[in-house]
């Protein structure tokens, strides 16, 4: 064998070597609970709890047939894109900021974005229960300008608020790190030029930052459409999303299969989703 093959072997060697570890790692943990729920997604349940060994497509054919798990679909994907909608238009002057900032006050501000994730969701979800209760700080404030207090608990109001602002963070550090193509001088040029703030924004700074927004849009998405927590909470069991109804399908009535069906349909979604960002981003690029 040559040297050159030789070196180039034991290369290869060396790289298998160092990734099967992480290999194994990924296909225990990950892989393999996946595929175990993709064959319980075709498996039946049993009165009590137990699970059918014949397989059966009875579980997908029923969500596409059953209105109540159609509903639930679709309001599960415009409830997480309005929440990402959300969260993009109150973090994406955030993220610029700091992007523009310098020094000690960009990081003093980078901390404050980044502390957020030191709190647990669910104080963070008690934290706007607290606010947004019928007799809550905003609903009186809302009350002493004469207004009628609008319902923001145990709706959808309040799922969206609550997932908003536990996902801003995400956001603005997603958006920042697509800000790199950003160059002042661009937009000093642009100014130069006699573009107006908003045509320089619209024509300068929102085509150069559309890879970060891609990503945190990406990202909120799906940490929207599966989250359980805030839902749960601040939905008290009104709003029905898929992850709720995982949750409810596996651990009240038990019926596993059904929640296995349901957790294949978010990956899949998932899938897309991530499809669509790929496609953005060639588009960008392209």
């Amino acid at each position: 064998m040559p040297v050159g093959a030789q070196k180039s072997f034991g290369t290869a060697g060396v790289a298998v070597a160092l990734l099967l570890p992480i290999a194994l790692v990924n296909a225990i943990g990950f892989i393999l609970p996946v595929l175990n729920l993709a064959r319980m997604s075709f498996n039946e349940a049993l009165p009590g709890g137990g699970i059918a060994e014949a397989l059966t497509a009875a579980n997908w054919t029923g969500l596409l047939h059953d209105s109540f798990y159609i509903e639930l679909i679709t309001n599960s994907i415009v409830v997480s894109l309005g929440i990402t909608l959300a969260t993009l238009l109150v973090s994406y002057p955030i993220a610029l900021y700091l992007h523009r900032a310098s020094g000690a006050w960009r990081t003093f501000l980078t901390v404050l974005v980044i502390s957020p994730l030191l709190t647990s969701a669910v104080v963070r979800t008690y934290g706007w229960i607290a606010l947004l209760a019928e007799q809550g700080p905003v609903a009186n404030v809302i009350a002493s300008m004469g207004f009628q207090p609008p319902r923001m608990m145990f709706n959808t109001t309040g799922v969206v608020i609550g997932l908003t602002e536990i996902l801003m963070p995400y956001m603005i550090l997603s958006l920042m790190a697509g800000f790199g193509r950003l160059d002042p001088k661009v937009e000093e040029a642009a100014r130069t030029l006699g573009a107006t703030p908003f045509r320089t924004f619209w024509r300068v700074i929102l085509p150069l930052t559309l890879p970060g927004i891609a990503l945190g849009c990406l990202l909120c998405f799906v940490l929207a459409i599966s989250s359980f927590i805030t839902p749960k909470l601040m939905g008290g069991g009104r709003v029905f999303l898929l992850a709720t109804e995982i949750y409810d399908q596996a651990i009240v009535t038990l019926n596993w299969p059904l929640a296995a069906t349901l957790s294949m349909l978010v990956l899949i979604i998932f899938g897309a989703a991530l499809a669509v960002y790929s496609r953005i981003l060639r588009m960008i690029e392209g």
